[in-house]
């Protein structure tokens, strides 16, 4: 992923309440690595202990120093309204207080009538290639509106990561396009939309079930002729209860790395876990950089 970011020009990233030292190692190798510059928004002391105790320069950020979680995080946020910033990270403040900060009515970065929705990006241990998923944090059980724009979501980040004609599998518990099963209906209704070319620049199958998406041979032994079985580059989950699942069943069996953000407000959005490890929030911090690059 980070090859991508090649030859780019730095985007300047904010940090809310930097005061983990997973934050402060990930932030200090994207700076060292050229693709970013960062503002560090928190207690400069505890900054500075921090950053002598993992070996980090603090001449690699800017320090804006503010005790307050909260606080820090409002004013993350306003740096980003007013230009100063390019993507924004979440640090040792809750989840809570930095999306409360984000989709503040009067002063957040969420344009009126946008959709907020997490995107992921998998290196699983047992296929061959990355694997682009959503939504798996935000959007709880997504109607079809909701459906098409976290495809959109999907589909630029193949594009950004150099895939410029991702295969996508909408995913159900079957194959069949059963009336009474809202996942496979509105899987049928999208493959359909872009099939028609009202969902552009990607090959869109479903409803799919994830053996068949993920195993030619799963899909070779139902019978099912599909141009994604075994080759999938995007998967688009029906919920939340079966993406989560699906993602840390990836992350805490299968011990896969993984890079995520939230799209949909006026920058990308990284919302790493304060427990995620520094590789983590790094590869989080490179694919936020690369969707800035397009947003």
């Amino acid at each position: 992923m980070m090859n991508s970011l090649s030859g780019m020009p730095r985007k300047r990233l904010v940090v809310a309440h930097a005061m983990d030292s997973h934050t402060i190692g990930a932030v200090s190798l994207a700076v060292e690595k050229g693709f970013v510059d960062a503002i560090l928004i928190g207690d400069k002391n505890e900054i500075q202990q921090i950053s002598n105790k993992e070996g980090c320069a603090l001449s690699s950020f800017e320090i804006i120093h503010e005790k307050d979680p909260f606080s820090s995080a409002l004013q993350a946020v306003s740096m980003v309204r007013d230009g100063k910033g390019d993507l924004i990270m979440k640090g040792s403040v809750s989840t809570d207080q930095y999306m409360r900060a984000i989709l503040n009515k009067e002063k957040g970065i969420l344009a009126q009538g946008s959709l907020l929705t997490h995107v992921a990006v998998l290196e699983p241990v047992s296929y061959h290639k990355l694997l682009i998923v959503g939504d798996v944090a935000i959007i709880p059980n997504p109607d079809l509106k909701e459906k098409k724009i976290i495809l959109k979501h999907l589909i630029l980040a193949a594009h950004m990561l150099g895939n410029k004609n991702p295969k996508v599998a909408l995913i159900a518990a079957t194959e069949q396009v059963l009336p009474g099963m809202e996942a496979c209906v509105d899987a049928a209704l999208l493959s359909k939309m872009a099939e028609r070319g009202q969902i552009k620049g990607a090959i869109v199958d479903g409803p799919l079930a994830l053996d068949v998406a993920l195993d030619k041979k799963s899909a070779a032994i139902k019978k099912i002729d599909s141009p994604v079985s075994g080759d999938v580059d995007c998967l688009l989950f029906p919920n939340i209860e079966s993406g989560n699942v699906f993602y840390k069943c990836h992350t805490k069996l299968m011990g896969g790395n993984t890079a995520a953000i939230v799209a949909g407000a006026r920058v990308p959005v990284i919302l790493s876990s304060r427990g995620d490890s520094t590789e983590t929030k790094l590869y989080s911090i490179a694919l936020g950089t690369l969707i800035s690059t397009k947003s």
